[in-house]
């Protein structure tokens, strides 16, 4: 049958079987929704006899990241989504119900922090924050409707590594969940769930992707609260674009070789700020795992030094409100990251006006190092 002009511009597109087509990488399913010949086979979806039917429901490039980084976890589940903060919230709701509670690390990233203490309020769910340097405050602050312990593998900005053995072990007493968020030691340096966490999370527009190039999230864990996480993330719209999703399984495929060299960086640069005079402070984990200690390290600066003039002085070293791509940047947590805590909040965790986190890129190591020494020296002195 001849057809018009108007009816072949939309029909143009060449179909091919995926099996028949022998792709080194996994096509971009850019689509939003998929295509059935008769209704039986829309019905066929509903039975499980289909993955597909609209992309917020699922998309072979979404399933396929939260996958890859579910193995490398160690993981039998995991699901993609919008963002880490969207992967924190489904996760969470996956775990916890109305009227029911967390107890959670004070010390945790300022997104997070906010979602906890403001936020899942209109959920009708509580939070206690405890520091999880005290055991005893934890247990402490366990209730009757306690439902979930939630924390950082490595917390946001001070690097405080986790005892996650002993928190599975008070949740395994108390018929608790666990919940961990591993953005900054990744899969490369830790498995949370392999030591017992149900639900590990990632803001996969970290290290996952790796190029500051893509923004989302991955949950991982057990199957039934990765079933529950997905059907909270469809139903909240919190669902990842198939590009995004391709960009953050591409970034996944370096993962080991960037950590690798960022967190040899990060050592170097550490252990060579120790003794800088005008620095007060470094934070940097003295033991992660056998295979680094990350690549943040999270610095304060003496009070002589001009934070205007140490931001302005920073050359190449770009200021961003983010971290772990390939390139060395600084952020400010007291206006950024934790700006939404109150002074006296902030001055609880330690952020203050002279607190930089650096994430440590794959340059020289000597080359990061004079640069952030010449931006602390220009911070003592007027141009």
């Amino acid at each position: 049958m001849s057809k018009s002009f108007e009816t072949k511009v939309v029909h143009n597109s060449l179909k091919q079987d995926a099996e028949k087509i022998n792709s080194k990488a996994t096509p971009i399913y850019q689509t939003s929704a998929y295509t059935f010949e008769t209704l039986e086979d829309l019905e066929g979806y509903f039975e499980g006899k289909s993955p597909y039917l609209y992309t917020r429901n699922g998309n072979p490039n979404t399933d396929e990241l939260g996958h890859a980084v579910a193995q490398l976890e160690g993981a039998p589940a995991g699901m993609a989504s919008s963002s880490g903060m969207s992967a924190i919230l489904c996760g969470i709701l996956a775990a916890v119900g109305n009227g029911e509670h967390i107890v959670a690390a004070e010390d945790t990233y300022g997104g997070t922090y906010q979602l906890l203490t403001q936020e899942l309020k209109t959920f009708g769910i509580e939070v206690t924050l405890a520091s999880f340097d005290n055991l005893e405050e934890v247990e402490g602050a366990i209730q009757g409707n306690t439902k979930l312990l939630y924390s950082e593998s490595v917390t946001n900005p001070f690097l405080r590594v986790e005892n996650i053995k002993a928190l599975v072990d008070i949740a395994e007493r108390y018929q608790l969940k666990t919940m961990i968020d591993n953005t900054f030691a990744t899969p490369y340096l830790l498995h949370p769930y392999e030591e017992g966490v149900d639900l590990v999370v990632h803001s996969a527009t970290k290290y996952i992707g790796g190029h500051s190039d893509v923004s989302a999230g991955v949950l991982v864990g057990r199957e039934e609260l990765i079933e529950k996480a997905r059907g909270k993330m469809v139903a909240l719209g919190a669902n990842l674009s198939p590009f995004e999703a391709w960009l953050g399984q591409r970034g996944l495929k370096t993962l080991a070789l960037r950590m690798k060299q960022q967190s040899e960086n990060a050592d170097y640069v550490a252990e060579s700020l120790r003794n800088h005079t005008d620095i007060k402070h470094v934070y940097y984990p003295a033991y992660v795992s056998e295979k680094g200690n990350g690549a943040i390290i999270t610095i304060e600066l003496n009070e002589r030094c001009d934070m205007d003039r140490f931001y302005k002085s920073l050359g190449w070293i770009k200021i961003v409100p983010s971290l772990a791509g390939v390139e060395t940047t600084v952020s400010y947590p007291k206006g950024t990251s934790h700006r939404a805590l109150t002074e006296e909040q902030q001055e609880k965790i330690g952020i203050n006006e002279h607190v930089v986190r650096i994430s440590i890129g794959i340059e020289g190591a000597k080359d990061i190092l004079a640069q952030l020494g010449d931006a602390i020296e220009a911070s003592l002195h007027e141009a």
